[in-house]
């Protein structure tokens, strides 16, 4: 995803722009990206950077990066290429121009870091996840009159601390909905994800940093609010705590019930995933709060009764399976098996009977057989998740796998058992979509309807009526502005408690609704 001309939050580039500070920044891969590309503009801007109006007219091309499957790394290499086309043109029109410096950040920097610099010498600056306060340095090394062409400029240190909490994000203005980081890296080690490689070890924001934020982005008329992290509900805030630090010796039963962890972090005395939930949903009952990416093992009792009982936390819960099968979750290190994870859906919807559930998927892991798949197939049917980021497994440098198991599932196999996955998704969402008609839905504007017939603007709640029905998407027409307030006083929640959930498939028994 590429940030356009008036989204970067950083100054407008002008005829003064200082000379060499004028930035173009690209975004690709997932929303703690997006987030960082935030960090980045704030830490530029402080440094007197304005911004391009294109790539072609920047002294400074970056490029926020992902490295979570190949297939995104590909994308990144191509754009590369068309900046080294870039700057190479440019030197043909001008043998001292130095062309526009290029940098990769993020997590394909932190994994591909000599390869980027010194094999291809596609860019001139590489910076990991945790080093972006060091961005101006780096670029005033590489723009210096006396650095030679082709030199370039590397950190890519992981940090056991860096959390960014005291950079106040750039986003885009008049935004009605923001991202906001509580927690860096994962401890998990799943065998297949790069994560903890390329972005380090768990660590979390203080909360007082994050609720003034909250109440920061209240203040300027923001409306939702999604909590970022690489496992997001893990969040342990010990920075209050007065108890010396300590090797983790808590029980599992930190964890929702039969999930277990390859490591134990610290837990005494944190302040946890739940109470953060209740804090920030206390700040402004009408903004609306979100959280990904979450992992299934810190869905625990006290994370679904926040849930449940703040009307403004959304009642969408993305809750990544990985695989429907038991022997598959043992060689993916994920810590549970599948009645466990069936079990916790069970849980979900007696705490929250309304729940919407998304997942992930992978198909075609190491040693997959037919029969582990099919069991995929089942839980893909019966779970009917709302959405689903389906994925062929992509073998990753450095995971567990890569070091100690055969990539075994021939590419032909993979395409076709990602093809049933993705049709065993979509009957069963079609299904469920199909019964929304009819139904209310509270419904956050990012901008106004084409036809609406009445007057509405960015920003506001409308309770709206779903007309019609497709696999990922469902049309309403607009019935009246509304509040937050409103809404939960005649519904009960932000999702109408007439709605029928899907617990029942479940086995769960639900009061009746008015």
């Amino acid at each position: 995803m590429s940030s356009g001309p008036t989204s970067l939050g950083l100054p407008a580039a002008t005829a003064t722009a200082p000379l060499g500070r004028t930035v173009w920044l690209e975004t690709h891969g997932c929303a703690m990206n997006v987030a960082d590309t935030e960090v980045v503009k704030s830490v530029l801007a402080g440094a007197g950077y304005a911004e391009a109006r294109s790539p072609a007219e920047a002294d400074v091309v970056l490029v926020n990066t992902c490295a979570i499957r190949e297939k995104a790394e590909d994308k990144i290499w191509c754009r590369l290429g068309t900046f080294r086309a870039l700057r190479e043109e440019r030197r043909a029109k001008d043998r001292h121009a130095r062309g526009p410096v290029v940098g990769v950040l993020g997590c394909m920097a932190e994994r591909l870091k000599d390869r980027l610099l010194e094999r291809e010498k596609l860019v001139d600056i590489v910076a990991g996840p945790d080093a972006y306060r060091n961005l101006p340095r780096l670029l005033s090394i590489v723009q210096g009159e006396d650095c030679a062409p082709g030199t370039g400029a590397m950190n890519v240190q992981l940090s056991s601390e860096e959390t960014y909490a005291d950079i106040t994000p750039l986003r885009p203005q008049g935004s009605v909905s923001a991202y906001l980081s509580i927690m860096r890296g994962c401890g998990n080690f799943c065998s297949f994800c790069i994560v903890p490689h390329v972005r380090g070890r768990e660590r979390s924001r203080p909360l007082d940093s994050i609720l003034a934020e909250v109440e920061a982005l209240s203040q300027a008329g923001v409306r939702e609010v999604t909590l970022l992290g690489q496992n997001v509900n893990s969040y342990a805030d010990l920075s209050a705590c007065q108890q010396p630090p300590a090797a983790a010796s808590e029980p599992f039963s930190v964890y929702a019930k039969g999930f277990r962890s390859p490591y134990r972090p610290r837990r005494e005395g944190a302040v946890r995933f739940g109470e953060l939930l209740e804090r920030v949903a206390a700040v402004d009952r009408e903004m609306r709060v979100r959280f990904t990416s979450p992992h299934p093992k810190d869905f625990s009792d006290d994370v679904l009764a926040a849930i449940a009982d703040n009307p403004n936390v959304c009642k969408q819960l993305h809750m990544p399976a990985q695989s429907g099968s038991t022997s598959v979750l043992a060689r993916m290190r994920r810590g549970y098996t599948r009645d466990a994870y069936d079990a916790l859906l069970r849980r979900v919807y007696e705490h929250i009977p309304q729940a919407a559930l998304s997942t992930d998927m992978i198909t075609g892991f190491c040693g997959e057989s037919e029969e582990e798949h099919a069991d995929t197939l089942s839980l893909m049917r019966v779970a009917a998740f709302e959405q689903a980021f389906m994925f062929a497994y992509s073998q990753r440098d450095k995971t567990i796998a890569a070091r100690t198991m055969p990539d075994d599932v021939p590419p032909a196999v993979k395409a076709r058992r990602l093809s049933e996955v993705i049709a065993a998704f979509r009957g069963a969402a079609a299904a469920k979509n199909a019964a929304e008609v009819g139904r209310t839905h509270l419904v956050l504007l990012e901008g106004p309807p084409a036809r609406a017939g009445m007057e509405l603007r960015a920003g506001d709640y409308v309770a709206a009526e779903v007309v019609a029905a497709g696999v990922q998407s469902l049309t309403a027409r607009p019935l009246a502005r509304t509040t937050a307030a409103e809404f939960v006083a005649l519904y009960g929640s932000t999702l109408p408690g007439a709605l029928a959930g899907p617990g029942e498939r479940w086995g769960v028994q639900r009061a009746a609704t008015p």
